[in-house]
């Protein structure tokens, strides 16, 4: 696999959409969902005798990119908890794997409607230079609440179509590491897996990319670390958004 530092190298021009996850990738929001990841967790595990505390590295490991109840049902299983399964309806304070993902979400937005978010300065600057291209883009988020956090943002328009957690629950399209919703984002944006661009900061995100058998895998190291995003099926392997601006952005 190569990582690059020069985005020249990166020819814009032969893809036809850009695939973007949303929490790490766009938006500083996986920060806002690992807190509420641990708030969750830490609380429910403090009654739960012989548990050690919930960690960031259990976050990467188990929770981050996937689905929220495919997140909880993953940590539990790691930690030999056995749990019902319940159903999307259950209240936050039912011990379901479905009423502890409810209760992190409503950890996640209590947040975000106190603290507000905004996009990163370096992903900015490629949206409007892709934008600027007449570059298709979308949004492929394993998170139900990428809607909440792109109007928060002020950066819906930028996106042809937003595949979040609710339409892959819909469609019933398996979510990450499996590459169903990128393929169906791309087709959404009348692109093909070759000729599109995922951009991943999860582990889980960058394997279903390199499933799907896209152009270009490339990851974004949040915290995950290089190694580990190349290991997955990461092509290019970046710190920032910027550093993929077209060669024409980059020089200016």
């Amino acid at each position: 696999m190569t990582t690059l530092s020069l985005v020249a190298r990166v020819d814009w021009s032969r893809y036809d959409a850009a695939l973007f996850d949303l929490d790490g990738v766009v938006t500083p929001t996986a920060e806002v969902h690992m807190h509420a990841w641990a708030a969750m967790f830490n609380d429910y595990l403090a009654g739960v005798p012989g548990q050690p505390p919930y960690t960031d590295q259990d976050y990467y490991d188990h929770v981050d990119g996937k689905p929220r109840y495919d997140g909880v049902r993953t940590l539990l299983l790691a930690r030999g908890i056995a749990l019902p399964e319940g159903a999307p309806t259950d209240p936050p304070e039912a011990e379901t794997v479905c009423g502890l993902g409810n209760r992190k979400n409503n950890y996640f937005g209590k947040v975000l409607a106190e603290e507000g978010v905004a996009a990163y300065p370096g992903s900015m600057l490629l949206l409007n230079a892709l934008q600027a291209r007449g570059m298709p883009m979308a949004i492929v988020s394993s998170s139900r609440n990428a809607p909440a956090v792109l109007a928060a943002a002020g950066i819906t328009d930028y996106f042809g179509t937003v595949m979040h957690g609710g339409v892959a629950a819909e469609r019933h399209l398996p979510g990450k590491p499996a590459p169903d919703t990128f393929l169906a984002a791309a087709v959404e944006l009348g692109a093909t897996a070759e000729r599109s661009v995922v951009l991943e900061d999860a582990i889980s995100g960058v394997q279903a990319g390199a499933a799907g058998g896209f152009g270009l895998v490339v990851g974004v190291d949040r915290g995950a670390g290089p190694d580990a995003l190349t290991e997955a099926g990461a092509e290019v392997v970046v710190a920032d958004l910027a550093e993929l601006l077209p060669e024409a952005e980059e020089q200016a």
